[in-house]
């Protein structure tokens, strides 16, 4: 007779000989418990038509999963987060304050010019977000019958004869639609639904979409087969997230809120904000305490650390053990073996005197992912945790995508290098899934339950809600694994609107600066008119000047060429006399001034190109750190 999935779970678990007759009442108890989830299972899997649904084993794998956290949480004390939906009006508010746009409710705040600045950049559609939660903000003061100062919707966005923000937005609405729907015409091409296109909002895109431009979704194949998704190649170059200045991604920042929030009001879904209530948590430590803590004591040891050293020791200890070991993330190690080694970890690592030759791969890899879940906030955080969970509902993989592009650009940094570290060593696992059978779904579905089942949230769902966000989690993770290499970058179309809004802001300096000292000023732009001729002469004469302050070098003449890239100004750097003892990959050339603040340049990057996008831009050669 086959065993059921259900008792083979269980058995797994709990070795059923020689337990006390109270431990086997219990057993039998859980084991009816068991036998209703697999009832379920079977149920849920028979009325869900998702060509994205889990499978049978993969259902099963997911609750043995969650089963593991269920026992291995009744020695967990942390005190569980509470999760709170904003009230009606005050995620309206929160949501403007994030954005940088306080000043529509709110007349003391201080950044009223630079909101006129943030706004004459925005697309229709971020436009329509904005406009949608300054109305919804309006109504909700109304009915508490609470004074307010929040302006009407049609004085923020009225016509251009009347507005110097609408003025800047309305001329590029009908250049925007033009330029999405040539998009879209290309598209319609044999590598339409793999091509990611940076250039256009992706807000603009669905829209297009959405009006009927549809273009036919490939089929999810069995098991890892997703779409291989490319970004077309940019002669200005691809920006990551770490190769702005941090004013430059505080802009960054605001705009993808306002793009995230339209991408969701585009295709009708309404995303719910939580906030997390203050609980009191663990102020030293390795488990159960916050990233930041955890950073905090970490760089006081080793400056510069990005990622938590307990994790990344857990990661380097599983990888040099061999991640060919069948079952490498989803076998569990013992659980009394797991405790007794996270308590001695708390009390040994940072003496350094920890045993890591004695810790079994199973074990580290039950202690990696018990780090994940006992984090007093989730890893994606209270603020974006139904957002991510929400992806899914977004028509299109590639939707899904760029919605999953815009939330890991909007995570705190310790939360987004963290995760980004957890992925890339995910992706390794799955490279040797010929041996250790860790496939991508594998992975997805194992990890899931850590990383979204975090306190506060694990107790608020039904049985009914858990199995439909199985299926949903464990795609979540599977695009995160798979695409990650895209996520991590900066839309073209966000970093053309920082530079729209830098060059606004020095038009308001510039102004300001002609009222108070006209005639300093005067001298100032015959000087930098000057300077700018001269500077145009150089690069009419076909050369510019880079400069290596760092190096100790005024200034390097290179030949401007239509093919001239930056890894052509590394090189010349490097083939000088006296040139300085520093490898090639710690070197990287620099876009600055002009309409950006820094920009550390893809190596791909044509200088011509770059040129024509910020004229006024200077060279700088720096190291960087990895």
């Amino acid at each position: 007779m086959k065993t059921r999935p259900d008792v083979l779970i269980f058995t797994e678990l709990v070795p059923v000989h020689s337990c006390t007759s109270d431990r086997r009442s219990a057993i039998q108890y859980d084991c009816i418990k068991m036998t209703k989830r697999y009832i379920l299972i079977k149920y849920f899997l028979s009325r869900c038509s998702s060509q994205d649904s889990l499978d049978e084993q993969a259902m099963v794998d997911y609750f043995k999963e969650v089963e593991i956290i269920q026992r291995s949480g009744d020695a967990e004390t942390q005190e569980e987060v509470q999760l709170k939906v904003a009230d009606e009006g005050e995620q309206e508010e929160a949501w403007l304050m994030e954005a940088g746009l306080a000043t529509l409710f709110d007349e003391s705040a201080s950044d009223g010019e630079d909101s006129i600045a943030l706004l004459s950049t925005l697309t229709r559609t971020q436009a329509a977000a904005v406009e949608r939660r300054v109305e919804t903000l309006k109504q909700t003061l109304r009915k508490r019958n609470k004074p307010y100062s929040v302006p009407d919707v049609r004085e923020i966005f009225k016509p251009a004869s009347q507005s110097k923000v609408r003025a800047h937005i309305r001329p590029r609405i009908s250049a925007v639609s033009s330029c999405v729907n040539e998009d879209m015409q290309v598209w319609g091409g044999a590598d339409a639904e793999t091509d990611i296109n940076l250039e256009v909002s992706f807000s603009e895109q669905a829209l297009t979409y959405k009006e009927g431009l549809k273009v036919t979704q490939p089929q999810n194949e069995a098991d890892d087969r997703l779409p291989d998704f490319r970004v077309s190649q940019d002669k200005t170059g691809q920006t990551r997230v770490g190769d702005l200045s941090a004013e430059d991604m505080k802009k960054v920042r605001r705009l993808v809120l306002i793009e995230m929030s339209a991408l969701f009001d585009t295709c009708g879904i309404e995303v719910k904000a939580h906030k997390a209530l203050k609980v009191r948590v663990r102020e030293s430590g390795l488990f159960g305490v916050s990233l930041s803590t955890l950073l905090e004591q970490d760089q006081r040891r080793i400056p510069g650390t990005k990622v938590p050293l307990i994790l990344q020791h857990l990661m380097s200890h599983i990888e040099e053990q061999g991640l060919d070991t069948e079952g490498v993330l989803r076998i569990p190690g013992a659980a009394t073996r797991v405790k007794a080694v996270c308590h001695e970890l708390e009390h040994k690592f940072y003496e350094g005197v920890f045993p890591w030759q004695s810790l079994k791969q199973h074990d580290a890899a039950s202690l990696l992912k018990l780090f994940i879940r006992e984090l007093p906030y989730p890893l994606l955080t209270v603020e974006y945790f139904s957002a991510f969970i929400s992806v899914l509902k977004l028509p299109t993989k590639k939707q899904q995508l760029q919605a999953l592009n815009l939330l890991v650009l909007l995570l705190p940094e310790p939360n987004r290098d963290t995760l980004k570290a957890l992925l890339e060593f995910f992706q390794r696992v799955t490279d040797h899934k010929d041996r250790n059978k860790m496939t991508l779904n594998n992975v997805a579905v194992v990890m899931a339950p850590n990383i979204f089942m975090c306190k506060g949230f694990r107790s608020k769902i039904s049985e009914q809600q858990e199995f439909a966000m199985a299926t949903g989690t464990a795609n979540i993770v599977r695009l995160l694994v798979r695409y990650q290499n895209l996520l991590w970058t900066i839309p073209k179309f966000v970093l053309n609107q920082v530079r729209k809004h830098n060059m606004e802001n020095q038009r308001k300096m510039h102004r300001d600066r002609a009222v108070k000292k006209l005639l300093k000023k005067m001298a100032y732009d015959r000087e930098r008119a000057s300077d700018k001729q001269e500077k145009n002469t150089e690069a009419e004469g076909g050369f510019i000047r880079v400069q290596a302050p760092q190096f100790s070098k005024v200034s390097m003449a290179v030949q401007l060429t239509e093919d001239l890239k930056a890894s052509d100004v590394l090189t010349h750097f490097l083939s000088q006399e006296r040139s300085p003892s520093v490898k090639r990959e710690d070197l990287c050339l620099y876009e600055m001034g002009g309409n950006i603040k820094e920009r550390c340049l893809d190596e791909e990057t044509y200088i011509t190109a770059l040129l024509e996008l910020n004229p006024s831009a200077e060279w700088v050669i720096k190291s960087v750190q990895h």
